[in-house]
């Protein structure tokens, strides 16, 4: 087997589809890459069993066939090469021989036959989402997600497909982010829980690719489709939690506030906070907002005013300022609507304007004050 191939355009390829690849594997085939050349075309592989990516580029190949090449090894080396033609030569003892201008180097490869296969997706249903819509919503909820290992259905991203619209949800019980266009429709209604690795993984690579994106499903596997690359991933078995439940719904009190004043504000008072808790108490009285923290074992203690608009009752709540902090971090608008409804009920807030067809609600629980 022998094929030839730019450094550059090969090094690109795996780096894209490389965030698979696990520190650490029980199979020690899975820290390879496994190369397939058929038609003038070389598909590259990499898998973490719950996870496969594979990426495709033109190559002018001399033969058929297969191998796995470690991956570290690998990209160690393309790093080191200016956009540099390599050629790629395979012996029938699975030695790899790169030739170029400076020399040659060697190293052992494995049979592509040990590579465990990408589960084929049966009787899949498929919808087509832009790439900037799929890139947002993933970006406007992952940060959402749990990382609980024994509640693995909110480690994922809740997607629902219906008629109307497509909504992605992401919660870990103490925040929670609903993001709905109303101006993406499927043929059937559907729903599905993507993990936060492949997530994570798409969130990256469509930030540089403006296009379709194809989702393909069935009730235990969904593959994405974009450019020349495909993620084939697991789906999250099991049910989601009733997340409409938990949004209040009447929530008379409505606060206004400039987003970046309000981030910068708690940001500073936080580093007062419990660094139990980073309780900040929200104190909020016609047109003034009263941000304070204190950490009682230290004697440690901040207070800011911001002005605002306000419409309610005199109110005063707590909220854990790194909860909050995440939330106006992901929020593009200049202003925030926070909706409150009793200090012991979650906060809800929206941006004040969104793009359109978007419609973003975030949601915090707060925090029981200290008297």
């Amino acid at each position: 087997m022998k094929f030839i191939v730019s450094s550059q355009v090969l090094l690109k390829q795996l780096q894209s589809i490389g965030g698979v690849l696990n520190s650490s594997n029980t199979l020690p085939i899975l820290d390879n890459f496994l190369f397939e050349i058929e038609d003038q075309k070389l598909t590259i592989s990499c898998s973490d069993l719950e996870s496969t990516m594979t990426s495709k580029i033109s190559i002018d190949a001399k033969s058929e066939g297969s191998i796995a090449i470690p991956a570290k090894m690998l990209l160690d080396i393309l790093k080191t090469f200016p956009n540099h033609p390599l050629t790629f030569s395979i012996d029938d003892k699975m030695g790899v021989e790169i030739s170029s201008d400076y020399g040659k180097y060697k190293l052992s490869g494995y049979s592509g036959d040990e590579f465990p296969r990408s589960p084929v997706i049966e009787a899949p249903s498929t919808v087509t989402i832009s790439s900037h819509i799929f890139q947002r919503a993933i970006d406007k909820t992952i940060f959402a997600s749990g990382n609980d290992d024994l509640r693995p259905v909110m480690s994922g991203i809740f997607v629902q497909l219906s008629e109307s619209d497509l909504t992605f949800v992401a919660t870990d019980a103490h925040k929670l982010v609903r993001y709905t266009r109303n101006d993406v429709k499927s043929s059937a209604a559907a729903s599905f829980i993507v993990p936060k690795k492949p997530m994570n993984l798409l969130k990256g690579l469509l930030q540089n690719f403006e296009g379709e994106v194809t989702i393909k499903y069935n009730e235990s596997n969904a593959s994405i489709a974009f450019n020349d690359i495909l993620l084939t991933c697991r789906l999250v078995d099991g049910k989601y939690p009733n997340y409409d439940a938990v949004i209040p719904k009447e929530n008379p009190n409505r606060l206004t506030v400039d987003r970046n004043a309000f981030f910068q504000s708690i940001k500073r008072v936080s580093i007062f906070a419990n660094k139990t808790t980073h309780q900040v108490r929200l104190k909020i009285n016609g047109s003034e907002l009263n941000i304070s923290a204190e950490d009682v074992d230290f004697s440690n203690e901040a207070n800011e005013r911001l002005t605002c608009s306000y419409e309610g009752e005199s109110m005063e709540i707590g909220f854990n300022s790194r909860f909050l902090n995440e939330m106006l971090q992901n929020v593009d608008s200049d202003n925030v609507i926070f909706e409150l409804s009793a200090p012991n009920r979650a906060g809800i807030l929206i941006p004040d304007n969104s793009e359109e067809g978007e419609d973003i609600l975030m949601l915090v629980m707060p925090v029981m004050l200290n008297s």
